[in-house]
């Protein structure tokens, strides 16, 4: 724990302190020099003889007041108190197709590669968004829970790997309806960004999750990866890069993978959102920012913390206190003497 918070002003204070005393003795040098011009000593004595002479701790209490102001400055802190900070958000939830497909090529090194490099470009942009990572084959597991922290989200996209799940295939309702789930304890309108191929092996589910996202208030922006066309699905590949064997089914066909638009384009439509063919990152993350523009916000806690308090009050108000002292301390006439101390003194004599 550090005492002060910025403790350079009590350094600042010992030339503080050097200049006043340099300031005073000038002072008082001047006002010798002027009285020696103007009176005798002993002219000056009998002038000023029914005066208080000057005290010393009238100055000190000077000192004390500047030393007591730097020290406010300084920021004295003890003691601690939680600080909870909020803001206004957005929130969504990314979808990543991790399912053996998304090793393909149809786009350069592989489909997924291609979402994360995306993923990446649009989370640097939505600034306003809280935003939850699911990760899903033939079921969907969480990634990372709706949060602002963007290294966060940053580090559980760099982990999303094919066949990262212990389940294979592909579900479009498996996401949906998990996202549903994570969104539901918000107001208003959420958005479920979907990264797939779109193929899918449990088509029969898809209503349920449709309906799902209805309720919810989720609109589905759903992304293409791949191409109409097709390619093979690499299942063994070399050190160097070089794939060894592809994909093949159980009769022994070997996979072709392709891009499956039109369920993802009924997804999109069945719940107020859109489908986006993916062409380039930038392109695609462009367009998914704009689609996400206008989603209702709530108001959500994003850090809670311990800080110290800065009792700068104290030494502050110790400081009125003194200048106080300082600007009142008796100058002016001495007390008269009393009659009694008058004869006591006669006697002295």
């Amino acid at each position: 724990m550090e005492i002060f918070a910025k403790p350079f002003f009590l350094l600042a204070f010992i030339p503080a302190l050097a200049g006043m005393l340099l300031v005073l003795w000038l002072g008082r040098v001047r006002k010798r020099h002027a009285l020696h011009l103007l009176f005798s000593t002993h002219a000056f004595e009998q002038l000023t003889a029914h005066l208080r002479p000057e005290s010393k701790w009238r100055n000190a209490l000077l000192i004390i007041t500047v030393f007591l102001l730097f020290v406010a400055l300084a920021g004295p802190q003890w003691g601690t108190e939680i600080v909870e900070a909020q803001g206004s958000f957005a929130q969504t939830v990314i979808a990543v197709d991790v399912s053996a497909s998304m090793q393909a090529k149809d786009l350069l090194p592989d489909r997924l590669d291609n979402a994360k490099t995306m993923l990446r470009m649009l989370i640097t942009h939505l600034k306003d968004e809280r935003i939850g990572l699911i990760a899903f084959t033939s079921k969907a597991f969480i990634q990372c829970p709706i949060t602002t922290d963007e290294e966060a989200l940053n580090y559980f996209i760099s982990l999303l790997e094919p066949d990262m799940l212990p389940v294979s295939g592909t579900s479009l309702a498996a996401p949906v309806q998990l996202a549903a789930q994570m969104l539901a304890k918000y107001p208003g309108q959420k958005a479920l960004i979907l990264l797939t191929d779109g193929e899918d092996h449990s088509p029969e589910e898809l209503e349920a999750a449709k309906t799902a996202a209805q309720k919810n208030g989720v609109r589905i922006i759903a992304i293409g990866l791949g191409t109409e066309e097709g390619t093979l699905i690499p299942e063994k590949i070399s050190p160097t890069g070089q794939v060894l064997e592809y994909k093949k089914d159980r009769q022994g066909n070997t996979v072709v993978s392709k891009l499956d638009q039109k369920s993802l384009l009924e997804l999109a439509q069945a719940t107020g959102g859109v489908y986006i063919k993916y062409t380039s990152p930038s392109q695609v993350a462009a367009k998914v920012e704009d689609s996400v523009r206008n989603l209702d916000r709530s108001l959500s806690q994003t850090s809670r913390h311990n800080i110290y308090k800065v009792r700068y009050s104290i030494p502050l108000f110790a400081a009125i206190l003194c200048l106080a002292a300082y600007l009142l301390w008796p100058r002016g006439r001495k007390r008269p003497l009393q009659k009694e101390e008058k004869i006591s003194s006669k006697k002295v004599q």
